[in-house]
This record gives structure tokens, C-alpha cells and sequence, in this order.
């Protein structure tokens, strides 16, 4: 059995570094949104033109961005939505509910500054882990049922 996982969330750490590395050995295909923050925000208007509006501009990229978002995410068996410390992940809360409303199993990533912030997608997710290395534990224990050690 193997596993398809979508990484959502923030940008600014390597937490998806370590949690691919960590499953090295692991039959786990990893997909996540662009991490290039400027290749992201500005994908609508290179492709597609340029907007003097900053709505407009940011309309274009979150519209574009979210083919792939949504592709990923319908795809994945597992989704995994972190919460970091930098910003206010608006759009991994929006991942968080899409996910839960298609039914894929979630784990959340945050830490326990963020609880009561986040207790209503807590709630929908299956686990919330505080470390990458936890999400690692997960995917591995449900591929190969064995407890870390």
C-alpha cells in the first residue's frame, strides 16, 4: 500500500523538507502547492497579464494556484496542513475544510500556541502533530503498522 500525501501550508520553514526526508524508505508520493513565494503570488499576472489593481493581481495568482491546489488535494490519500508562526495561513485553513469536506484524512501540524485558534480544524483532522517528525511517525506507522523505537 502506498500513500499519496499533499503538504498545504506555510512556506516559510522547511517542514516539508523534513517530512520527506524522514520517509525516505517509505512507499509515500509527496505533492504541495508552489513554495516560491514570489513565483506564486505573481503566476496569474505573468501568464495571464499584467493587473494595475492588487485585487485583481492576487485574484489572478489565487485562481491559478488553486488548479493545482485543488488537483493535489483530490488526489491525496493523506493531507497535511501546517499552521506556522510567521503569518496567518488563511488559505490552509481554506485546504483544511476542503480536504474535510472530500473526505481525505487529515493531519494537522501547529504548534500549542495555535490551539485554540485552530480547535474547529483540529476537529476535523484525524491527528494534529506538533513536529514534522510526528507526521513521519504517522505516515510510517500506517504504512507498516510499527510504533517509533
Amino acid at each position: 500500500m502506498g500513500l499519496n500525501v499533499y503538504l498545504s501550508g506555510e512556506i516559510h520553514t522547511d517542514w516539508r523538507e523534513q517530512i520527506i526526508e524522514g520517509a525516505q524508505g517509505l512507499d509515500v508520493t509527496f505533492n504541495s502547492p508552489v513554495t516560491d513565494h514570489a513565483a506564486s503570488d505573481d503566476c496569474g499576472v505573468a501568464i495571464l497579464g499584467a493587473e494595475p489593481n492588487k485585487y485583481w493581481h492576487d485574484h489572478k495568482g489565487a485562481m491559478v494556484n488553486a488548479i493545482r491546489t485543488r488537483k493535489g488535494i483530490a488526489d491525496a490519500d493523506v493531507v497535511v496542513v501546517r499552521f506556522g508562526d510567521k503569518y496567518k495561513q488563511w488559505n490552509a485553513a481554506f485546504d483544511a475544510g476542503y480536504a474535510a469536506a472530500l473526505g481525505k484524512s487529515i493531519i494537522v501540524l501547529h504548534g500549542p500556541e495555535h490551539q485554540h485558534a485552530l480547535k474547529e480544524v483540529d476537529t476535523a483532522a484525524l491527528a494534529v502533530a506538533e513536529e514534522p517528525r510526528q507526521v513521519v511517525e504517522i505516515l510510517r506507522y500506517v504504512l507498516t503498522g510499527k510504533l517509533p523505537g
